[in-house]
């Protein structure tokens, strides 16, 4: 199967417009298959009291989290002139909403498949509203326990999705992530609550992670690109550049033709090597008919063009019907 490959632009185009745009058509070249942002007014997200992460301390110098925020938003025409960019670019055009008035403006411009942020995983109205507008769903489960995961998708099925129009992200909410605290185990898990898709949104540095992802099962990955990660902005230090997006995308489709259909049988690139590799039953020294094979007068050995070994119990004890050169391969009709 196809990995759906979601490039997050989240808020790397910091509040500017031209920079949004100049992702759209990156994103596109790199071989993602949707660009994700993050649609928010701040003052309706945050209060004006609410403190910033550690990582966001760390790489914006905002006095507080609605600071920053405000520094990060795009208008609503800005993510209309984006969806038609995106379409225009042949690269599907997704927004995470952060709120119910966010959320009605992305169900207002036609926006058919959701994003629900890890951080809103309980955040019930939303729940229920992006339910009743969504074709499908992808759910992040950051943070989450599988109590939460299960009550947030009740909430879903209610509201008028089923199963198989909703894909679980397994996701660790810390950027970036360490290696130890990734757990892509975890996305076995997810499988028991019986979604479409399970997928990974990657948090950690560099690019083997995301692509490990795919080979332990992920048919959705998700990952934070930035166009230069030494810009000011909350995220950009977790993030990817577009070279490093490119050889993700290529490992990703390396490993998805790697990964097979699951049925064990020779391949087609294997079949001639068999011969070759195997060996067979012959002649360990020179043998006449009328020869009794035996342990002493028979041997093993390659090509694997005559009686495979594993007839060497009919084969002994029966008297020879032919002459036989030492090394030479004993003929099937020795077993008729």
């Amino acid at each position: 199967m196809r990995t759906l490959v979601i490039a997050e632009a989240g808020v790397n185009h910091n509040g500017s417009f031209d920079l949004a745009v100049e992702m759209i058509h990156a994103a596109k070249r790199v071989g993602a298959d949707i660009i994700k942002f993050q649609t928010f007014e701040a003052t309706d997200i945050v209060t004006a009291d609410a403190p910033k992460a550690q990582y966001q301390k760390a790489n914006d110098d905002a006095t507080s989290q609605l600071q920053m925020l405000r520094r990060l938003e795009l208008t609503r025409q800005n993510f209309v002139d984006l969806k038609r960019e995106c379409e225009c670019a042949g690269i599907e055009f997704m927004s995470t909403p952060f709120s119910i008035k966010a959320a009605k403006f992305l169900a207002e411009i036609g926006m058919r498949r959701w994003k629900i942020a890890s951080g809103e995983i309980t955040n019930l109205p939303l729940l229920e509203f992006v339910a009743s507008v969504a074709d499908n769903v992808i759910l992040s489960t950051g943070m989450s326990t599988e109590g939460e995961i299960e009550t947030a998708l009740e909430v879903l099925l209610k509201g008028g999705l089923s199963l198989d129009r909703i894909t679980l992200l397994h996701c660790t909410t810390a950027y970036p992530t360490p290696l130890n605290n990734v757990n892509l185990r975890a996305m076995d898990a997810l499988r028991k609550f019986g979604v479409a898709h399970i997928g990974y949104s990657d948090h950690t540095k560099g690019t083997l992670i995301a692509v490990a992802a795919v080979a332990a099962g992920a048919t959705v990955v998700e990952k934070h690109f930035t166009l230069d990660v030494n810009m000011p902005g909350p995220d950009h230090k977790a993030s990817i550049t577009p070279e490093e997006f490119v050889e993700m995308v290529a490992h990703i489709r390396d490993v998805e033709l790697a990964l097979g259909d699951g049925l064990k049988r020779p391949n087609d690139s294997e079949i001639d090597n068999i011969s070759v590799a195997r060996k067979s039953i012959v002649a360990a020294a020179g043998i006449k008919a009328g020869d009794i094979f035996s342990a002493e007068n028979l041997t093993i050995k390659r090509p694997g063009t005559g009686i495979s070994p594993m007839m060497w119990h009919r084969l002994l004890g029966r008297v020879s019907k032919s002459d036989y050169k030492r090394d030479q391969l004993i003929d099937n009709k020795e077993l008729i």
